[in-house]
């Protein structure tokens, strides 16, 4: 088998968690066996996927492919743009500053907030009646 280099990260958000391999190639996109066309319907979110790949001039030079599990498509689509930062990193230290400075390599926090007993969700309380 040909020595192949191949960069792996993580990447994820709220719910979702992406698995991502960088691997030498013309700029294929493959997310869960699927092309980034087929899989995202947005126009948005698959910008989003592409944004740290633009950032680096790095669009025509890696194929990514993508493992991507849970969450919804924004999320799903948050994480595999921290996953493809990361690996972009892994694949070369120079691109590091200016990922960092856009925000890519930053797991967003914001998850959702759990359910309280006697409350209908998070914080919306029954509906209160005097009488």
């Amino acid at each position: 088998m040909a020595n192949t280099v191949c960069f792996h990260a993580v990447g994820r958000r709220k719910k979702a968690i992406a698995r991502v391999r960088l691997i030498p190639g013309e700029g294929n996109i493959i997310i869960n066996k699927r092309n980034l066309d087929e899989y995202f319907g947005y126009e948005t979110l698959k910008t989003v996927v592409r944004q740290p790949l633009n950032l680096t001039e790095t669009l025509g030079k890696f194929d990514v492919i993508v493992n991507c599990k849970g969450g919804g498509f924004t999320g799903q689509a948050g994480a595999i743009r921290h996953g493809i930062a990361r690996a972009l990193v892994k694949a070369d230290e120079a691109y590091k500053p200016a990922i960092k400075k856009a925000g890519y390599l930053t797991r967003d926090p914001r998850m959702k907030e759990r359910k309280k007993y006697g409350l209908k969700a998070a914080r919306r309380a029954p509906q209160f009646s005097k009488r």
